[in-house]
């Protein structure tokens, strides 16, 4: 069964900085493309950002652009977004999965939904 497991969201205050990790079990990351969504309360799922595996591409909304940045780290498996300059509008649970088709915003192309890592920007 694929799966998987996203970490390090928490309680942080605006400016603040996050990092959550994306990992797999029972399968790699490596060979698939890896989006990172977010749904905050009473709003639908959005697309946050995206990485290739074919070239390392990355993509972002318009939304974090500047603020967020996603990563490999090959030796762990793991794919990252590194969050920087944290607002409250940040607030969500922020969801990686995977794609076999091109990088897109579109929780629709995505599969093997994680359970989600909270992230609370406040005072």
């Amino acid at each position: 069964q694929l799966q998987l497991v996203e970490s390090g969201g928490g309680l942080v205050q605006p400016g603040g900085s996050l990092r959550l990790s994306c990992a797999a079990s029972g399968f790699t990351l490596d060979y698939y493309n890896i989006g990172w969504f977010r749904q905050g309360p009473g709003k639908e799922r959005e697309g946050v950002s995206c990485i290739s595996t074919s070239d390392g591409s990355t993509y972002y909304s318009d939304s974090v652009k500047g603020r967020f940045t996603v990563s490999r780290d090959i030796r762990k498996h793991t794919v990252n977004l590194q969050m920087n300059n944290l607002k409250p509008e940040d607030t969500a649970v922020y969801y990686c999965a995977i794609t076999i088709y091109m990088c897109s915003d579109r929780p629709r192309d995505f599969g093997s939904w994680g359970q989600g890592t909270q992230v609370t920007v406040s005072l």
